[in-house]
């Protein structure tokens, strides 16, 4: 079973920036789709954004298009989710997750049956 373990998480203020990291216990990215999803307290889990580790093509949920980024690492198997402009709205607890390649990048939870412990994003004045 893949192993993940996000880290990055922290508090910040409207309008700044955090970057959270995904470590993976995989010798290659090659074969998955690393996607990153969030849950705020009373809120169902969304999708956030999803890379595939063979190429590098990513896909983004509407609520977070043009401010976040993410990006991968294969020689270090992590995947980064770089977050600029926070909200409030963003305030989550954000896990990265792992599937197959067997589809293209999506946010469907049920595609991604490993899971990490997930790292807290607190965006507050």
């Amino acid at each position: 079973q893949v192993q993940l373990v996000e880290s990055g998480g922290g508090l910040v203020q409207p309008g700044g920036s955090l970057r959270l990291s995904c470590a993976a216990s995989l010798s290659t990215l090659d074969y998955y789709r690393i996607a990153w999803f969030r849950q705020a307290p009373g809120k169902e889990r969304e999708g956030v954004s999803c890379i595939k580790g063979s190429d590098g093509s990513t896909y983004y949920a509407d609520s977070v298009k043009g401010r976040f980024t993410i990006s991968r690492d294969n020689a270090q198997t992590t995947v980064y989710l770089e977050m600029s402009s926070l909200t409030p709205e963003d305030t989550a607890i954000y896990y990265c997750a792992s599937g197959n390649t067997y589809f293209d990048c999506s946010l469907y939870p049920v595609e991604y049956p490993n899971w990490g412990q997930g790292t807290q994003v607190t965006v507050s004045s």
